[in-house]
Order: C-alpha cells, then structure tokens, then sequence
C-alpha cells in the first residue's frame, strides 16, 4: 500500500535558528556570545568547582550535546515528518472518518517523552496521548504521531503550549476530522533541596506539587454534539491515564514550574543583584551575574531569543538551581556528630557475630546534581553499621545531615556511596554498609532515554566486606522497609 501524495501538508511555524546560524560571524570577539561549553565552564567556576579536574574535563561537552539533543525540535518540522506517511485505507468513509462507524478514532497512549521547562531550563517528563479521526479515506503511520509530539517537546516548552502546538501541527499536516491531545507533566522541585530538614515526606510534596495536565483539541472534538472527546478520554482511562475535564482551553498548569517564585524584574545577562538585601556592590552579585550572561549565552547558542517575556529571567531561575549544589555551601565536622548511647536501638540477629550488632537507617532521602552531565539525580541512601558496644548509634539527623553534604555538590552516584560509607566508618570501625537507590535525569533526557529506569549502587567496608550473612541481613532488612523504593 503506497503513500499519498502530501500536498495538503502545511509549513508550521519555525524554530529557532540554528546554533551554527545563531552566531554573527562579523561580530568583534567581545560581542561574540559564549559557546555552550565556553559557558558550561564558567557555570562550573561559578561553582567553584575546576573543569579540568578529572570528571569534569569532557562535563562542558556533554552537557552542551544534552542541550543540542533537547532542542532539536527546532530544526524540524512535522509536515517532513508526515510527509510520505498517509496512507489509502480501503473501505475508510472518504468524508468524515466515524461516519457510519468506518474509520473511526484511532488513539496512541503512554508516549513518554521529555522537555526542558523555559521558565528553569530543568528536564521535565511527559505521557502524552495522542487521538485523532481520520478523513479523505487516509489514515496516518502510527509513530509519526508520537514523533511529530517529540519535535515540539524537544524544545523550551510549557505543557499548555506543547499540548496547543502539537495538536495544531497535527491537524494541519494530516488534515484529518479532528485531533486530541492529552498530557500528564512531571516537574521536580526546585529549592530547598539541600536544606538539611530534608525528608522523604518532602519528596512526595515535591513529586505531587510538580504534576500538572494539559490538553487541546480541534475539528470533530470540540464539537458539543458528538461524544468523541469521551471515547478519547474513555479510552485513555482504560490505561490507567490521569485525564483533565472541563474546557481544554484552560488546562490546569498554573502554578506550573516551581521555580516562578524566584520571578525577578531583570533583563537576561545584563543586571544582577543580590535579592536577598537589594544590594548589587556583593561578590556573590558579581558571581553570579556572570553566572545569568553564561545561562543566556547558552539560549543563544541554542537559537533562541532570550528576550521573549517566557525565557525573561530564565537564566537567573537556572542560576539559583545550580547554586544548590556549590561547593562550598556546606561544610562538616565529623568529630562533631556525637555517638549516641540508648539500650533499645540494635538490631540483634542469629547471624551477626555475637560481638557485633547492627543498627539501619533506612530511605534517607537526598538530591544531587550530576557532574557530567549538570542534570539533577535524586533517591534514597540506606546506612547498615555494626557496634561492639551494646546501645552504641548515630543519630538519624546526624546521618542524614552527612549524606546531604556530600549529595548537595556536583557528584557520581558511585563516589556518593563510597563517601557516606567511609565517613560512618570514621565513626564506627567495626563495619559499614550503605546503598543507594536514585532515579537520573540524564538516563532520560538524553542518550539511552530510559524513562522509569533506576540505578542501585552499594558500598561495604570491615565485616560487611567480608561476612555475606551480615550483607544478606543488611540488604533484606532493605527489602522489608515498606518505603525502600526510589
């Protein structure tokens, strides 16, 4: 079965230029902007961190690659998409599609997809629905559905925007009886995340205050006469699909990124201030006003315009993100954390060397920011120690301030788990154990794109390395704790 001819097909709006175009070659060096992995390293000397270090020497590449993939949608267009994709579809009704009930609403569900919210330049995930009614006896190649929903979400996008824009460019490049489409957006908290009353009710906080719906329509669906925008949410609840009601013109995405509390009246690289007392003569203003240029350099080299009122104070909102994880934000006396010393905290089992007991603290809730890639990671940490001494434990607090100090800083999931378990055995030399459970942007929004995947990583040093009765005990002790999961 051959393709139809795509004359009908539309020009959609264009994207942004393109990197290579965004830059004017007879500009001077000094008005030149800034590469992305030029501005990468000043974000990183902002940190205070040095990019040659090893593990951050190829960081401003990769994440300039992670920038170029998220954007790509602006290079392309749906109608080259569709192109050579519709197909004749005998006994199809050559006028509306659900005439007579032939060829009727055809539905693709749980597309995942990714974007970058243009209000903190953060990765944000998506389940997209897409239905649509055929016409003119054709029907469309079903992944040029969810591949015309890529090209918009790979762009700075909000869901209201991305939900209008996809349905418009699929209702002028397939020209069918009408189009629907519904999205659920997941959005991570932006502050307070290093705060040290961190806990893991906060995550949860976080995840439902970051969940928003977003739908458009047109053609057939939004004619008040025919029920197919209920068969298109009927069918959508029958995957389990979280669907907004009420007129799609106001979809329910207010607030929508986290980040608008920072809202700021200033121009994109060119004013900084210290908001926290209204002053601009700080070295910290200064830090970070090179900070906002570099952000904004970036958006440039994307092909963006960073004066459209979406992307004002954008790189200011990305700024306050990374400030999260400098450095030198935090710093931690191990000799401070006191032991502590109660009868009823041990964890006694016939397996354990009858000289050692065990105490667990389990599902410490943490954030970070990975150092390759600049994209955030976020899970639990599981500390498992044997004391000699009956009674002997570190308080929780003080565990879970150690784990913020070396989460809140640019890190590998790898060193994290090693480093929390060489600070506990500082304390207590009979035995540590920790793993890690953490979800990773960069395993979503780029390269493998592996939505719902997760990562576990474990560290173990004196018994624990070397008895696997204590380790069995440790990690099944894991398994048991109803909130253990990521």
């Amino acid at each position: 079965m051959g393709a139809l001819g795509s004359g009908c097909l539309d020009d959609l709006e264009g994207g942004a230029k393109c990197e290579e175009e965004a830059t004017d070659p007879l500009a001077s060096e000094a008005e030149r902007p800034l590469s992305i992995e030029e501005a990468v390293k000043a974000l990183l000397q902002g940190l205070g961190e040095d990019h040659e270090r090893e593990g951050l020497r190829r960081t401003p590449h990769r994440v300039a690659e992670a920038f170029r993939g998220g954007t790509r949608g602006y290079k392309q267009k749906a109608k080259d998409i569709v192109q050579g994709a519709l197909f004749p579809e005998a006994g199809l009704n050559p006028g509306v599609g659900h005439a007579g009930g032939v060829g009727g609403l055809v539905v693709v569900r749980d597309i995942n997809l990714f974007s970058y919210c243009e209000s903190c330049l953060l990765p944000f995930s998506i389940k997209c629905h897409v239905g649509y009614v055929p016409s003119g006896g054709r029907v469309v190649g079903l992944s040029k559905l969810s591949r015309v929903a890529d090209v918009f979400a790979r762009r700075f996008q909000d869901p209201k925007r991305l939900a209008s824009e996809v349905c418009a460019a699929l209702h002028n490049s397939i020209n069918p009886a009408g189009v629907a489409v519904s999205l659920q957006c997941w959005h991570m908290k932006f502050s307070h995340l290093c705060d040290s009353n961190f806990t893991h009710s906060t995550i949860s906080d976080m995840q439902s205050w970051g969940t928003v719906l977003a739908s458009s329509r047109s053609g057939v669906f939004k004619e008040g006469k025919n029920s197919l925008w209920d068969d298109f949410t009927s069918l959508l609840k029958l995957s389990g699909a979280i669907i907004e009601g009420g007129d799609t013109n106001h979809s329910h995405v207010s607030p929508w990124c986290p980040s608008r509390s920072l809202e700021v009246p200033m121009s994109n690289g060119e004013c900084a201030r210290n908001f926290k007392n209204g002053k601009t003569s700080s070295t910290t203003a200064v830090s970070q006003a090179s900070m906002v240029a570099a952000v904004a350099s970036i958006l440039h080299s994307l092909g963006e315009d960073t004066s459209r009122k979406e992307l004002l104070g954008t790189p200011y909102r990305y700024v306050q993100w990374l400030l999260n994880f400098k450095s030198s934000n935090w710093g931690l006396d191990l000799n401070s954390l006191d032991i502590c010393k109660v009868s009823s905290c041990v964890v006694k089992d016939g397996n354990i060397d009858s000289k050692n007991e065990m105490k667990t603290e389990l599902s410490i809730p943490f954030f970070s920011l990975c150092e390759h890639h600049l994209l955030p990671f976020h899970g639990v940490v599981h500390i498992g120690y044997l004391t000699k001494q009956e009674g002997i434990y570190i308080e929780r607090s003080a565990l879970q301030q150690m784990v913020h100090f070396f989460a809140c800083k640019l890190q590998v999931q790898e060193r994290l788990t090693r480093q929390i378990a060489e600070a506990v055995y500082s304390k207590l030399n009979d035995g540590v154990m920790v793993v890690v459970e953490a979800h990773h942007n960069c395993m979503i929004s780029r390269g493998i794109e592996k939505v719902g995947s997760n990562t576990a990583t474990i560290a173990a040093l004196g018994q624990f390395s070397s008895d696997p009765n204590t380790k069995a005990f440790f990690l099944q002790a894991i398994a048991s704790n109803a909130t253990s999961g990521v």
